[in-house]
């Protein structure tokens, strides 16, 4: 079976229902979206890893296991999702330590999380993404607001695929501020430990550039 190298396009969250995030991966040499809906803590570290301005004072978990491997010198060398299951994604961390390869299971948010504070490429299989890629189509209205993100994560909830975390946030209200103050409210999130509130600043951040 081919192999079809992924990138991250985003962290989208739901505008319908709170709390509920998608990651979304792009085929690299193709405009197929795969979208994996993830857990907060999750999207947090993704977002975290993404965003090189985002220091947080203290490792994550994935932080911890980078520096723990570090330290023994494995190296993970590349992620493959590589089943789908009644809409859950599977996926191995391909590790190497003495010249000496290991295959290692993984939930897939977990797997790209390490993957991105690895520089590892993602790949999953051709008959995943052709069973569960997706091409997006939008209004010319929905593409000038910006929300087809957003837009394709309610459709992936309302199949059923939704999680259950905690309210975020209400980001309706950072779209009022300057940069200045998103930036000062970016570090005050970061100092507390807030990161599901510092990654929809960066966000809010991202759309101004």
């Amino acid at each position: 079976m081919s192999l079809v190298r992924l990138k991250i396009k985003g962290i989208s969250y739901s505008q319908t229902q709170n709390g509920a995030y998608a990651l979304i991966l792009n085929e690299e040499e193709g405009d197929r979206k795969l979208p994996i809906v993830i857990g907060a803590f999750e999207a947090q570290s993704i977002a975290i890893a993404l965003e090189k301005e985002i220091k947080p004072p203290r490792p994550l978990t994935h932080d911890l296991f980078k520096n723990f491997a570090d330290r023994f010198k494995i190296v993970v060398k590349q992620v493959i999702i590589h089943k789908l299951v009644d809409g859950v994604f599977y996926s191995s961390i391909i590790c190497e330590r003495d010249n000496e390869e290991e295959i290692i299971d993984a939930r897939t948010s977990d797997a790209i999380a390490l993957a991105l504070r690895f520089n590892a490429p993602i790949f999953t299989y051709k008959t995943i993404l052709d069973k569960a890629g997706i091409f997006l189509k939008f209004s010319s209205k929905e593409k000038e607001e910006g929300d087809d993100d957003s837009i394709m994560v309610d459709e992936i909830l309302q199949e059923g695929e939704a999680v259950e975390i905690e309210s975020g946030s209400d980001t309706h209200g950072y779209r009022e501020m300057s940069l200045q103050e998103l930036h000062k409210e970016l570090d005050k999130a970061v100092a507390s430990e807030d990161y599901e509130k510092a990654a929809k600043l960066r966000d809010e951040i991202s759309k101004r550039k």
